[in-house]
């Protein structure tokens, strides 16, 4: 694969990223209408937390689509969420988030040239629509899936829902966020939260909007009551079932897009009577989107790549700038705002030390576009690439060279793959990667789904009294918590016998081509920081070329190990997230000049 010439070369058919702008402190991305547009245009608002970080590919695709029928769209982050600044005051309150959604409905029906607009939320979103609603000029639709109906008792759930996650992260009890709603490393500030405790259903006197379509879930008859009132209010209301919805929100690594429910959604907005018209107005002009100014940093959300076709955001330095640029690499299919925010909390972070970074969505991951004739499921493809190398492009242009790279899980070996294949980069940060080489005849999604954890983890879990009630009740695979015992069982075996099947004909091709690798970096001298969590899965595959401890890495002096005891694979902690900061500021500060 000819990797330089990837980054840039036409590609047919290729979808352009959706047009960043910024506005009222906040990022956006307006997708103008595809065909010839249609009257009206739609504005998208969000959940919050984990369920918008699953949300988010959804709205991507849902935009694209209404595009190609004709309609124009905007989605945006609320003050204080995703790629958004910080609140200015926390202390006003949710109300910050409901003047958000008025002035983003003024921004869409400006950028659109449409008079009429409709709202599509999911979860939270949904609450905060239907009290914004009156206020929204123009609103000729609201749809609402999976809506909030009682702020409490949307707290109360979330509260549950984040000791899940915890548990799933194996978290230890001091390592979670209990003086503060939160989830997942994501945090509401304490006012909004206060606030949405109390917000439940507006009384409806009117209807919020002429048309609604309320997409909810059958297991919550609370939501089958609002179509009810809504209907009472002298709303059109559209109802439909929620189908996929738990397989949508549980996972963003693993989330199923409800492509039913989009349906439902397409057929519903292009079946409004403002679509059946034309936009009222000319579109306003689209300019380069203004750079948003924090507190030490200013952030740029950009286009590159063949056709504008990936999504990013640069984060510089408001004083000089020192050390290459990092490249923010994502994982999994977690946008580039990152789990908790981690990308977001590391480009700003190391733009107030003086470092330049890009943070961005790969092909088919959060708001960048697939690439035609690349199989959907993108992780560890080497298309992946060739994304990395359409960045390092970009930065090239705007004279941001030379570039560090970071990342973890998938994103670690991304970073490590295109270390190795680009010269440009002079040095990288890889935490917690599953591997060095992907074995093509291994299915990725069969990893996803039911990846082994370590074999003392199983043994440890079997003699917990929670672990014995969940086996009780069903709740555990015994078959396939027995397979991935043996798998691990195998692997352990294997190591040792490793020595040996390495001089069996081309059994050995991994470990030379990852050994020449590491030698390749160490000539170029070229600082490689490699975190692990302690327990981490992918130690297994580590201790296969270097040794349980690492001893192996002697010979590579570019290489620093770190092992970090008491986190997640996800480094979830601050103290992890702390670690692999730093280590991304020293290998950038190492890095030639430009």
């Amino acid at each position: 694969m000819d990797m330089r010439s990837g980054g840039q070369r036409h590609l047919a058919g290729q979808r352009s990223a959706a047009v960043p702008v910024t506005f009222s402190g906040m990022p956006g991305l307006f997708e103008p209408a595809g065909t010839e547009a249609r009257g009206v245009a739609v504005l998208f608002v969000s959940p919050w937390g984990l369920e918008e970080l699953c949300t988010h590919k959804f709205w991507r695709v849902l935009a694209e689509q209404l595009a190609d029928a004709g309609i124009a769209s905007l989605r945006f982050d609320l003050p204080g969420t995703g790629d958004a600044l910080d609140l200015d005051d926390p202390a006003i309150g949710v109300q910050a988030w409901l003047d958000a959604i008025v002035k983003a409905a003024a921004e869409l029906r400006r950028l659109s040239g449409c008079d009429r607009i409709a709202i599509l939320s999911q979860g939270l979103g949904g609450l905060l629509s239907l009290h914004v609603a009156e206020r929204v000029e123009g609103l000729e639709g609201l749809a609402c899936l999976g809506p909030v109906i009682s702020g409490r008792a949307y707290l109360r759930e979330l509260q549950i829902w984040s000791r899940v996650v915890d548990e799933g992260l194996g978290l230890r009890e001091e390592d979670r966020i209990r003086d503060q709603v939160s989830i997942a490393g994501f945090r509401m500030p304490d006012a909004i939260a206060a606030d949405i405790k109390k917000l439940v259903v507006p009384t409806l006197q009117a209807p919020p909007a002429a048309h609604v379509l309320l997409v909810h879930r059958p297991d919550r008859p609370a939501e089958a009551e609002l179509g009810q009132a809504l209907t009472a209010a002298g709303a059109v209301v559209t109802l439909r079932d929620y189908v996929g919805y738990d397989a949508f929100v549980s996972n963003p690594l693993i989330s199923v897009l409800p492509l039913e429910v989009a349906e439902d959604i397409l057929r519903w907005v292009t079946g409004l009577p403002a679509a059946s018209g034309s936009r009222s107005s000319s579109p306003a002009p689209l300019a380069p989107a203004a750079a948003l100014v924090g507190l030490g940093f200013l952030e740029t959300p950009v286009r590159f790549g063949a056709n504008d076709r990936l999504f990013g955001v640069l984060c510089e330095p408001q004083g000089p700038r020192s050390g290459a640029t990092a490249l923010i690499l994502g994982t999994a299919y977690d946008r580039s705002t990152g789990w908790g925010g981690c990308g977001v909390e590391l480009a700003r972070k190391l733009a107030q030390a003086g470092i330049a970074s890009l943070r961005f969505d790969a092909a088919n991951v959060g708001d960048s576009p697939p690439v035609p004739g690349v199989p959907t499921q993108v992780l560890y493809h080497e298309a992946q690439l060739v994304d990395v190398i359409a960045a390092l492009d970009f930065l090239e242009t705007r004279a941001l060279l030379p570039a560090v790279v970071s990342g973890r899980c998938s994103g670690s070996y991304l970073a490590f793959r295109s270390a190795v294949a680009d010269r440009r980069i002079h040095g990288l940060v890889a935490a917690n990667p599953y591997a060095f080489l992907w074995d093509k005849r291994v299915d990725v999604d069969a990893i996803l789904h039911g990846g082994p954890r370590q074999l003392h983890e199983y043994r440890e879990r079997m003699f917990q009294l929670a672990t014995v009630k969940r086996l009780i009740k069903g709740q555990i695979d015994i078959r396939a918590a027995g397979i991935n015992v043996l798998k691990s069982v195998g692997r352990r075996l294997g190591r040792h016998l490793l020595p040996v099947l390495r001089l069996l004909p081309g059994s050995g091709d991994a470990h030379r081509w990852i050994m020449k690798a590491f030698r390749d970096l160490a000539e170029r001298k070229a600082p490689f920081e490699l975190i692990y969590s302690e327990q981490d899965i992918g130690l297994i595959h580590f201790s296969e070329y270097f040794g349980k401890s690492g001893g192996g890495l002697a010979r590579f002096p570019n290489v620093r190990l770190t092992m970090l005891a008491d986190t997640d694979h996800n480094l979830t902690p601050p103290a992890a997230r702390q670690v692999f900061f730093e280590a991304v500021k020293s290998v950038a500060r190492k890095a030639p000049a430009n």
